[in-house]
């Protein structure tokens, strides 16, 4: 097609509105309602063009770009005065009511009203009347809240009701009076809600935790990082200033996270910057320098049997290193078995199966999901968000009947309205996405795993049947089966989150015979932590293999790389394996109760300041950078072990100086993990011989910055371990997409920069969307399916089948210690069905005392109907609970003692 835009030709693609196709051509066209992920509304009429019959057509109309097609031979103007006049108009409007703050507020110099206020040439204000006002709300710990700044784009609630399914915040009107907010003061409820920070075009609603310690946006050193709370990998980015942490923001990928990010990765950073950091090496209690700690290390190397336990929340240099330093056969994974397995499991089927994993974005996609045994909003929210608007795409292809285009959101929700394309919910009790479901199940994952192989059965009856099956599970086995194969797209979710590999199994077998009849099916598994499938890729042994080697006196010593053991094991064997340890290093940046055990504490680096790769669930391997250089003796991990290692004359290492040697020996060294080296370029990587800068060309303040010490201006440090500067000065121009540390681009300098870095709007940025895929499925391979079939539940009296129960806030072990994310961790509890609440004379709130194994667990109730008679829920990782090898039988009893969390530790005696 061929466009015609101020009378020069342009070749577009069809589909698209005129909004979206001049913004991808380069054109600034200003505009506030559209938003790329949520299409059209026409809403605020910023985005006016000037629309021509033909090429002989002198007068012209005004059209809203965002809601008029793209068309062959089309001809606009987009420098028209008309056109540019009632754009500036429009600003003047909206800025009637809007208060003269920009000094003050959170998004000035990063603001979309004021790119877009330059830009359309409004520079001077005519209003001289009183301006309308409005209270502010609280609205949590995470967002701040002033409405005098609303320009009424409707993004926000379009954002936060419409497509993340938010129910407490809305809009309210009277008159001219408009309101946007919730029905009163309180916490919103919806685990995207900070997104709204971003997706708001001003200063509403705003980052609270960047306040508490604010600098302005440009004044913040940023680099490419990877969030670190959960599988799935999303992309951000994280600014650092005067040594700490002060802000995650969204950084776009195409396939993983696309516009967004959840409140537990926007906000779970603050640890970083707590007081519970580790900052000094400790012997002993006693406080040591860095040439004590690789002098004590090294001679332990050298003198005592060690060994090395990993970590799935560290990164692939820091665990390979480990391995490296004490030799292959003394590494060990540091999870639990069953986690280690389940693991392993996920990387057979997705890298030896026919299967293939689709992307976040891939999901969005799909017109039929199968979710079996995982509560994704708590376990993988972006993933949750993708479940979202995949439900949309059945019903969405009546708008294809009628010509009304995809990116016509207000239209589309019209034609849509409430129906729903089919999801299927097969899980432990009720979820947040039941509410969009076809039909839910609430099972334990063994009876989950006997419905999904009975799917698996209905749609190819080569693949095992389930004997003894219900006539309801049959039925509802059948109506699964129908509309997955009737999808063109299918798509099933499981995951590690009932620990349970029959459910995995369960999963496979209906996604191979879905992809016998259909190739685009897609597999979906997703682990317990950030890099949960990179540690396994690795290759180790069993954590109860390293319990034994020490208690069977094969090994004396071991280091621990970032992981607290307790969280992995029962605290009655770590206990014993640590007691029989003579020695005990643990690498970490948090304190907790393992390095409350250690004789050495090092203090490794967070995220914030390392460099490293992780691998999400489907397999691909992505870099996050070092922010920041440490304060103190703080590095990373993997550099730490490999001063260690040369300090110990380890022949191995003594050939790797910097991450790019570490990098291409585990590239070379490790067969699931070849070619993790071309995820980045190299360090001495330039662009017109300049490397890319962390801080924005506006950074400034840098002369003054350590003036409380030294009137000179300090030498910025040199980073060995890529092309990235810790300046401003360097390349102004775009890099590497795995390697955009902000959006900016001239005339936007708020985070709607993104436009300009996109191949077109929204798909992929220019050069290829960062990361690489090292788990591919095997074309052509035929389907094997699992054969074992689980028996199905029978409750035992005096007994309960305890699973874990997931929370979005609380669950994971770094951003519970978010002073803000704190704030939204639930009480610990027990979740018992009702009937079993009668048996035991149980009301809400009441202890009950579960004994699994050695443990004795004293918790409140929580009554439901929800969960399957005979199963009892306990939340996962909470602090106070303490591990166990869940599911599992419990004994039961009514206690009448007070409930008193236990705490961890929490500091270090020095």
């Amino acid at each position: 097609m061929t466009l015609y835009i101020d009378h020069k030709p342009y070749e577009i693609p069809s589909g698209k509105n005129l909004l979206e196709t001049c913004l991808t051509l380069g054109f600034d066209v200003p505009y506030f309602c559209w938003h790329p992920a949520m299409g059209s509304v026409g809403a605020c009429r910023q985005c006016a063009v000037k629309l021509y019959k033909d090429e002989n057509d002198q007068k012209g109309r005004l059209v809203m770009s965002c809601m008029e097609p793209v068309a062959n031979n089309q001809y606009i103007s987009v420098n028209d005065p008309e056109a540019k006049e009632f754009r500036s108009t429009v600003i003047e409007w909206l800025m009637t009511n809007h208060p003269h703050d920009c000094a003050v507020c959170d998004e000035g110099g990063s603001c979309h009203l004021q790119d877009m206020t330059v830009m359309t040439g409004h520079n001077y204000r005519r209003f001289r009347f009183k301006k309308r006002t409005h209270q502010n709300q609280y609205l949590g710990p995470f967002l701040n809240h002033e409405m005098n700044r609303c320009i009424q784009c409707y993004r926000c609630v379009r954002f936060y009701k419409d497509y993340a399914g938010g129910k407490d915040l809305d809009v309210f009107a009277s008159r001219s009076n408009v309101y946007f907010g919730r029905a009163e003061d309180g916490v919103l409820e919806n685990e995207f809600s900070g997104n709204l920070a971003e997706v708001c075009p001003t200063g509403v609603f705003t980052d609270k935790t960047l306040k508490q310690h604010y600098t302005r946006k440009w004044d913040l050193t940023m680099a490419p990082s990877i969030c670190q709370h959960c599988s799935i990998g999303c992309n951000t980015i994280a600014g650092e200033r005067y040594g700490t942490l002060r802000m995650i923001a969204n950084r776009y990928h195409g396939e993983v996270n696309g516009y967004f990010l959840c409140d537990r990765g926007r906000f779970g950073y603050e640890f970083v910057n707590t007081r519970e950091r580790i900052r000094k090496p400790v012997i002993r209690q006693q406080v040591v320098d860095r040439q004590a700690v690789l002098t004590e290390v090294s001679a332990l190397l050298k003198n005592t049997n060690v060994i090395g336990i990993g970590s799935p929340r560290a990164s692939l240099q820091a665990n390979f290193t480990l391995k490296a330093l004490v030799g292959d056969q003394n590494f060990y994974h540091g999870v639990s078995d069953n986690e280690h397995d389940l693991a392993e499991l996920a990387i057979r089927i997705l890298g030896e199966g026919s299967v293939r994993t689709p992307s976040t974005r891939e999901v969005e996609d799909a017109d039929a999901i199968f979710i079996l045994g995982e509560d994704i909003t708590n376990t993988a929210p972006i993933l949750a968000l993708a479940v979202r608007q995949a439900v949309r795409q059945q019903p969405s292809e009546a708008a294809a009947q009628i010509h009304v285009p995809l990116w016509n959101d207000a239209a589309m929700r019209g034609i849509v309205q409430d129906k729903k394309g089919p999801l299927y919910i097969a899980s432990l009790h009720t979820t947040k996405l039941d509410e969009l479901a076809t039909t839910t199940y609430h099972a334990t994952p063994d009876d989950i795993a006997r419905l999904g192989m009975a799917v698996a059965h209905a749609i190819d009856n080569e693949s095992p049947e389930v004997e003894s099956i219900s006539e309801d599970i049959e039925v509802l086995a059948r109506q699964i089966a129908q509309a997955l194969s009737a999808a063109k797209k299918p798509v099933i979710i499981s995951g590690a989150g009932c620990q349970s590999d029959v459910l995995m199994k369960a999963a496979a077998n209906i996604a191979g015979a879905l992809h016998k009849k259909n190739t685009e099916t897609g597999l979906v598994f997703t682990m317990l932590e950030c890099n949960s499938l990179g540690l396994a890729m690795m290759g180790g042994h069993r954590l109860n293999a390293a319990f034994n080697a020490v208690l069977n006196g094969h090994a004396d010593t071991v280091i621990v790389l970032e992981n607290d053991l307790y969280r992995h094991g029962h605290a009655a064997d770590i206990d014993a394996f640590l007691n029989a340890c003579k020695h005990v290093v643990v690498l970490d940046h948090s304190v907790h109760a393992t390095t409350a055990r250690a004789e050495v504490v090092i203090p490794a680096g967070t995220f914030a300041e390392s460099d490293g790769i992780l691998v999400n669930n489907e397999g691909r391997a992505q870099r996050f950078f070092q922010v920041y250089e440490a304060t103190d003796v703080i590095q990373e991990s993997w550099r730490w072990l490999l001063n260690i290692g040369c300090s110990a004359g380890n022949k191995r290492m003594n050939a790797w100086k910097n991450y790019e040697d570490v990098t291409n020996a585990m590239a070379i060294e490790e067969a699931l993990l070849k070619g993790i080296e071309t995820i980045s370029p190299p360090p001495g990587f330039r662009l017109a011989g300049q490397r890319i800068p962390r801080e924005p060309h506006r950074y400034s303040g840098r002369t003054a910055m350590n003036a409380n010490k030294n009137v000179s201006e300090p030498r910025p440090p040199e980073d060995p371990d890529s092309p990235l500067s810790y300046t401003m000065e360097g390349y102004r121009g775009q890099p590497p997409s795995s390697m955009i540390p902000f959006f900016w681009s001239p005339g936007w300098n708020s985070v709607q920069a993104v436009n300009k870095y996109q191949q077109e709007i929204g798909a992929s940025l220019r050069g290829g969307d960062p990361g690489i895929r090292l788990l591919n499925p095997v074309a052509g391979k035929i389907v094997e399916y699992f054969k074992g079939i689980p028996e199905a539940f029978r409750p035992m009296e005096d007994h309960l089948w305890v699973m874990p129960v997931y929370h979005i806030f609380g669950s994971e072990e770094l951003s519970a210690r978010s002073p803000s994310v704190a704030e939204r961790i639930e009480a610990p509890y027990i979740l018992v069905h009702l009937d079993d609440a009668l048996n035991l004379q149980l009301q809400d709130g009441d202890l009950l005392t579960l004994h699994i194994g050695t443990h004795t667990y004293s918790l409140p109730v929580r009554i439901t109907t929800e969960i399957p008679h005979g199963v009892a829920g306990v939340p996962y990782g909470f602090e106070g609970i303490p591990y166990a090898e869940l599911p599992e039988w419990a004994t039961t009893r009514p206690s009448t003692a007070t409930y008193i969390p236990t705490p961890q530790p929490r500091h270090i005696k020095t």
